[in-house]
Order: structure tokens, then C-alpha cells, then sequence
């Protein structure tokens, strides 16, 4: 577990998204990880949010963040190179609608971005053992896609664990109302990339919800490497 840290990544779904350099700048400032951009196209999930030309005027204003992607697309071969072009360091793509896995995993690679794949709550976790050589990382959707503020799912945990107990150097991330009141048990179950909306975006403190975040899953991580 030496080289896994925990990573915090506020959603800006939850964020005015006419400001949203200035949200973006400000989570940034406040101490977090990574921007996790929520990608929608009305069909693999019913809501819309922004794509690609959004995607690089932000990178043309903040040079050097970590951007992820979270694309809930239908398509999402459709987007690797436009997102690869928008400047993202992270293509993450629900495997739910994907005929061939291996071949998007290794087409998000040869655009030069890392690979992750997201699972829906009713996809079997076992579900990534073809494809896991390929992926730089598996997120466990701990709500529905497609909506921010939804109730955590508790039970996506035991995917988390499972995750962590066969690959324990994998990144795995969890997103869906994750805050204040489920970080413990998500950093229990093994996820050490945090993907938080509501819970920052809404504080009037976010350097203090970042930093807590952070703070209890590398306790658990630290437990679990010295454990």
C-alpha cells in the first residue's frame, strides 16, 4: 500500500457552472487533488451536462491540475480523442454500454490519457477481472449516475473491499454522495480517490472538508499498510 495515497476530487457538477473557472480555481486552492469532470449526453443517463469545448477552455485557464473525465456517455469511444485534444489526464468510461472494454481502455492509452473504468451499482464488481491489466483505475459508482446529491448506497462498499483485497495497488475511487458522514466507511472498505460533490462545493469551509477527507483515508491506509 506504500505508493497509494489518498486523492480528493470535488465534483463540479454541484458548482455554478457559470462560474465555473473560478469554482474550479477555488477547490484547487482549497487543497484539492484533482477536478473530476461530470460528462452527460442525455442518453446513457437521462441528465446533460458539458463536453469537450467546456472541458478546454478550462484546461486553457488551469495549466497544470489533474483533470478526470467521468463520462456518462453512450458512446464513449466517441470522445477519447476530442477529450485527449480538451487537455484531460484521465479518460473514466462506464463499461455498462461498451461492447469491447479492452479496445476503449487501449485507445484512451494511445491518446495519452489514463484509463479508468466506472461501474454502475447493479454491474458486478468481477465484472473488471478482463479488462483490470488495462485500467489505471475502477470506480465504484456508490449512487445512480447521472445526478448529484442522490443517497449513498452502503452495500458498493463490499465492491470497494473486493476490489482492494485482489488488487491492493489499484487506485479505486468512489463517487456518489460521499461526505463528511460516509468517508470513514469508505476509507474502510479500500477507496483512495474521493469523489465529492455537495459535501465540499456547499461548505463554507472546503479546505476543512478537503483536508478531513484526506485525513481519514490515509489513516486507514497507513493502517492497512503497517496492518
Amino acid at each position: 500500500m506504500a505508493n497509494l495515497s489518498a486523492k480528493i476530487g470535488p465534483s463540479i457538477l454541484n458548482a455554478d457552472l457559470t462560474q465555473l473557472y473560478e469554482e474550479s480555481q477555488k477547490l484547487l486552492n482549497n487543497g484539492a487533488d484533482y477536478l473530476h469532470l461530470d460528462v452527460m449526453d442525455g442518453h446513457f443517463v437521462p441528465n446533460l451536462t458539458f463536453g469537450h469545448p467546456i472541458v478546454k477552455c478550462l484546461r486553457n485557464k488551469i495549466k497544470d491540475a489533474f483533470f478526470e473525465t467521468h463520462m456518462m456517455v453512450s458512446n464513449p469511444d466517441q470522445w477519447i480523442v476530442p477529450m485527449a485534444d480538451a487537455g484531460v489526464d484521465q479518460y473514466t468510461f462506464h463499461v455498462e454500454p461498451v461492447k469491447d472494454v479492452s479496445l476503449v481502455c487501449r485507445k484512451v492509452k494511445e491518446a495519452g490519457m489514463k484509463v479508468g473504468v466506472a461501474l454502475k451499482p447493479g454491474t458486478p464488481v468481477d465484472a473488471v477481472c478482463d479488462y483490470i491489466n488495462l485500467a489505471d483505475m475502477v470506480l465504484v459508482m456508490t449512487v445512480e449516475p447521472g445526478f448529484g446529491g442522490q443517497k449513498f448506497i452502503e452495500s458498493m462498499l463490499q465492491k470497494v473491499a473486493w476490489l482492494r483485497e485482489n488488487y491492493p495497488l489499484l487506485d479505486i475511487e468512489v463517487d456518489g454522495g460521499v461526505g463528511l458522514t460516509t468517508i470513514e466507511s469508505c476509507a474502510k472498505a479500500g477507496a483512495n480517490m474521493i469523489v465529492s460533490g455537495t459535501a465540499i462545493i456547499g461548505s463554507p469551509d472546503q479546505a476543512k472538508v478537503i483536508s478531513t477527507l484526506r485525513n481519514t483515508v490515509n489513516c486507514y491506509l497507513k493502517h492497512k499498510h503497517t496492518g
